[in-house]
């Protein structure tokens, strides 16, 4: 899987190439989340498993899957764009199948039947694993229609073959399909199910020791809520138990937490973080927003107070903790007070990770309905709001990140720096992958995937700077 910016030079490149294009060769693109980007891997181990052939070069490919996002609207362009573009090689007669996959498949398939004629397939999120049977299908000429959508259901186990096409040291380890939680602003049960369902910690527990022999260090564990893991069987099998498990799997060095919801957040959990060394002291943690009106307008179950109560019990027992969380500006009903108060949240919280987004009005959501009856927030100033919180945060991380400076933390080398050739580039385990800054290494010398000791010498507002300690 490449970068748009690759694959449009490939394209350009091998408008040609349609000679020598072999039986079953599959071009795969994967875009959005770590949970579709599983689903993705999936996919592809299924198609490898089954004597397709899997290509780095979309024109040279007799089949193109697209595994789409279309969460907020910046994601859906995405995706009409990527699919645009594949769509331009079947112009020479090379590609014979284009398939759109995903969220997108889900949500809209029935208008992009009319609008994208040029895709031959449409695969709903919980029909991704039909993806090699409807391929032969459409081979023999058995298929009566295009698109294959349904009520999700399907999650996969550890019997389902996949290739971790990321880096070889760290993977993600999807534990749950779905979300029971209907957020007014979210559209992803309507994409992925309104039902969660959990594998069980024996088919996880499999598939984590699969991938800690193909050299897997650090595992990512994500869902559409990791506290909501086991909760459609009573809570059987739990997150904390699952952990207690994963801990186990010997190679595995890091264990990390995304997606965990404030409302459910258990103190065994807590308990597990601040004393299992494999778990890493970082929690991503969805909050959305800092007033107690918008909570509430939002579908909240959580309010400001039980947010500032919930992290400082956090710090308290878990030293060295790191959060990362999300803030949503520009809600339906988002008043120049209501935002104050976020700010006022971020200034006392301090949190070490901000991701900021502004609001995407989505159809079929309750806050779409909302926005009807009492008006959007003005687009310049939900980009005002935006600004200045990106502006707070950035000086927030830095501040976080001087204190570490003389420090020593272990670091997980990624390989050479993007900033430079004579650098490596790493993280410590407050730093999650492509989400959040990066440990430049200016003295000494490691591969990727090596954990080493790294003393910290000089902090950026996202990124630290330091050498690795000989022995």
């Amino acid at each position: 899987m490449t970068t748009t910016k690759t694959r449009a030079s490939l394209i350009k490149k091998n408008k040609k190439i349609a000679d020598g294009i072999k039986p079953n060769s599959v071009y795969f693109v994967s875009l959005g989340c770590p949970k579709n980007l599983v689903d993705s891997q999936v996919m592809l181990g299924l198609l490898q498993s089954n004597k397709f052939e899997i290509t780095e070069n979309p024109a040279a490919a007799e089949t193109v899957i697209v595994n789409t996002c279309s969460f907020i609207d910046s994601a859906k362009q995405e995706s009409i764009g990527t699919i645009l573009e594949m769509a331009d090689l079947k112009e020479n007669g090379q590609l014979k199948n284009l398939v759109v996959s995903g969220c997108m498949a889900q949500r809209y398939h029935t208008d992009l039947e009319k609008d994208m004629p040029e895709v031959d397939l449409f695969i709903g999120t919980g029909e991704y694993h039909r993806i090699v049977d409807l391929l032969q299908k459409k081979a023999l000429g058995k298929l009566s229609k295009k698109s294959f959508v349904d009520i999700p259901k399907f999650i996969h186990t550890d019997e389902h073959p996949r290739i971790n096409t990321g880096a070889h040291y760290t993977a993600f380890l999807k534990i749950s399909e779905g979300c029971v939680r209907n957020c007014s602003f979210c559209i992803i049960p309507k994409l992925r199910g309104h039902e969660v369902r959990s594998r069980t910690i024996a088919s996880l527990v499999e598939e984590a020791k699969h991938l800690a022999k193909g050299g897997v260090k650090e595992l990512n564990l994500v869902a559409q809520d990791l506290t909501h893991y086991g909760i459609e069987n009573d809570y059987k099998e739990t997150l904390a138990g699952l952990l207690r498990e994963l801990v186990k799997v010997e190679g595995i060095e890091w264990i990390r937490l995304h997606y965990a919801y404030p409302d459910n957040f258990t103190d065994e959990v807590i308990e597990l973080i601040a004393n299992e060394p494999k778990i890493v002291k970082y929690v991503d943690m969805p909050l959305q927003h800092g007033d107690d009106k918008v909570l509430k307008l939002m579908n909240r179950k959580i309010r400001s107070e039980e947010i500032r109560t919930l992290v400082k019990k956090m710090r308290a027992k878990i030293p060295g903790l790191v959060i990362r969380t999300n803030i949503i500006v520009g809600h339906p009903g988002e008043t120049e007070e209501a935002y104050e108060n976020v700010k006022t949240m971020l200034k006392e919280l301090r949190l070490e990770h901000v991701g900021v987004f502004k609001y995407s009005l989505e159809e079929d959501t309750a806050s779409f309905r909302l926005a009807d009856k009492i008006g959007s927030v003005p687009e310049e100033i939900i980009q005002r709001r935006y600004n200045e919180l990106m502006e707070l945060q950035q000086h927030i991380s830095q501040a976080n990140n001087l204190k570490m400076v003389g420090k020593q933390y272990k670091v997980l080398v990624e390989g050479l720096s993007k900033e430079s050739d004579l650098l490596l580039q790493g993280r410590w385990y407050g730093q999650a992958q492509e989400i959040d800054g990066v440990v430049l290494i200016n003295a000494g010398d490691a591969s990727p995937g090596d954990l080493v000791d790294v003393k910290i010498s000089e902090a950026l507002p996202y990124d630290l700077v330091g050498g690795i300690i000989d022995g």
